[in-house]
């Protein structure tokens, strides 16, 4: 789960470290930076004692290091805009061998949360895979972000789909572009009418950051995005 943003930044390993009390400061030094070590604070004192220890990971009751749900720890501040996305399906192709069909119901639902104010939307579509309906979400997630002239605040992505995480942490999709969108096999990208908007769109946001979180984790994005996709699959 993503922690809340404090007043001080402590950045222990980064392009510059120090003690920092803007994150957009902040994110220029660990964004983008293999093994980026940080972390917010409310006092200096705290700041200053963790990176004194060495910048300790967090540990769980037992002593043992705590397990995450998220790829990188991202800080919010307290403008920061948080998005969960999430696409499903009840089709035959979840099961060894079976294909979608023209009747299995699928969904997409996104959820935006800013500091004063949330929205969600959702929509569903028959005999489409699972993976089409996570493009879906994240790109009408995008759409919306835009609607509501918020393509310069710091955007948090909350996704359980590595399909789309690792299409865009990965450059796949920097990479079927040059390429006049082909894989490197030489095939057509799969669902590539979507990730032509993505690629589109995405670029409109100046300040975004993505997070993985377990598909069904206990939390209020998850939890909604959930709900909201079945609810639409049950009425279709």
């Amino acid at each position: 789960m993503i922690k809340m943003a404090k007043n001080f930044y402590a950045v222990y390993k980064g392009r510059k470290t120090g003690i920092f009390t803007k994150w957009p400061d902040v994110a220029k030094l660990v964004n983008g930076f293999d093994g980026a070590r940080y972390k917010g604070f409310e006092t200096r004192d705290e700041a200053q004692n963790w990176m004194d220890d060495g910048a300790p990971k967090p540990t769980s009751v037992n002593g043992k290091k705590s397990s995450k749900t998220t790829r990188n720890s991202v800080v919010l501040t307290p403008d920061s805009i948080q998005v969960w996305t999430d696409g499903g399906s009840r089709n035959h192709g979840n099961v060894k061998g079976g294909h979608v069909l023209n009747e299995d119901t699928a969904a997409w639902a996104f959820y935006i949360k800013t500091p004063g104010e949330t929205f969600s939307g959702t929509d569903g579509e028959k005999g489409k895979t699972n993976n089409y309906m996570e493009i879906t979400a994240f790109l009408q997630a995008i759409k919306k972000l835009i609607d509501l002239g918020l393509r310069e605040e710091h955007i948090v992505f909350i996704l359980d789909s590595k399909y789309v995480l690792n299409a865009i942490e990965k450059k796949w999709l920097a990479g079927w572009q040059r390429r006049d969108w082909k894989k490197a096999d030489g095939q057509t990208v799969l669902n590539v009418e979507l990730w032509q908007q993505v690629a589109e769109l995405l670029p409109a946001l100046t300040h975004v950051d993505f997070e993985w979180t377990k598909g069904h984790a206990d939390n209020e994005g998850n939890n909604k995005v959930d709900e909201l996709l079945n609810e639409t699959m049950d009425q279709m």
